[in-house]
């Protein structure tokens, strides 16, 4: 019992040192936000002696926050619903039909996940580019190719669980196949679909190398315009960790209001 105790303090000890590895990026950036560029450079670690919002007034301004947020927020939520729709979709088709073929499927769905974007983004955008797509829409649907690898493994896996009877039971009612998966295998999905929307949430709300590549002046997103901030000669880090921090701000209260159902989903995946 004693060396149980011991283990579950270290444990403890370990994870609140792990925490504070965690946190330390996020408190040096929302102290020094504060700062003016000679309190950053002085002392990075000591809080500010007084809060200087000026830097967060400057930071929205210089980066067009309102434009800005909006291009990232209309590419983030689209790309993550028609990934969500069109991967649990897949994730049922091929859960559902036992063959060679789905497995097959499946299988380079799964090796596509290990395809690095550089290896490909020059052709890519030279394709897109030769019809017109280098935009909002032809970058919703790179995130579409680029998501679906992993969003359908987690489908396709969650569907395990789901019994067919379920499926046999509906079709004796007279639903066809579309009906069956939106009003009774779907709703049944949320755990795994919150979690999907999460990482892409992530991925695309903070993407910047391929939105660089696609999207003109008038529709950059927030990540693009952060590059303001650091010139040829100069870098203004008070004002760049201010707009940070404004920018993480939508994905923090996303996260916090779906955590619930991420651990749900987490712990759906682990038990299968």
């Amino acid at each position: 019992m004693k060396k149980k105790k011991k283990s579950l303090y270290l444990l403890e000890i370990i994870g609140i040192l792990l925490g504070i590895v965690w946190i330390s990026p996020f408190y040096l950036m929302i102290v020094n936000s504060f700062k003016d560029p000679r309190g950053i450079f002085s002392n990075v670690l000591t809080p500010p002696s007084e809060l200087n919002f000026e830097n967060y007034q400057q930071a929205f301004e210089d980066l067009e926050f309102v434009r800005s947020f909006f291009n990232s927020l209309l590419i983030t939520v689209a790309s993550v619903l028609v990934i969500i729709i069109f991967s649990s979709m897949a994730g049922y088709a091929l859960a559902r039909n036992k063959s060679k073929l789905s497995s097959v499927l499946l299988l380079l769905f799964v090796a596509a996940m290990l395809i690095p974007f550089q290896s490909v983004m020059i052709p890519l955008t030279s394709n897109f580019g030769q019809i017109g797509m280098l935009n909002r829409l032809g970058l919703i649907l790179m995130y579409l190719g680029f998501g679906c690898s992993l969003s359908i493994f987690l489908y396709h896996g969650a569907m395990t669980s789901i019994s067919v009877t379920l499926d046999e039971a509906a079709r004796m009612d007279g639903a066809n196949k579309f009906q069956i998966f939106w009003r009774i295998i779907f709703p049944l999905l949320k755990p795994i679909s919150v979690t999907v929307a999460i990482l892409n949430v992530i991925w695309i709300w903070n993407d910047y190398l391929l939105p660089s590549l696609v999207l003109g002046n008038n529709s950059q997103t927030i990540p693009i315009r952060m590059f303001y901030f650091f010139g040829q000669y100069t870098k203004q880090w008070h004002l760049a960790l201010a707009g940070l921090t404004i920018a993480i701000i939508p994905v923090i209260i996303f996260y916090f209001s779906s955590q619930k159902q991420i651990v749900e989903g987490v712990a759906e995946g682990a038990l299968k």
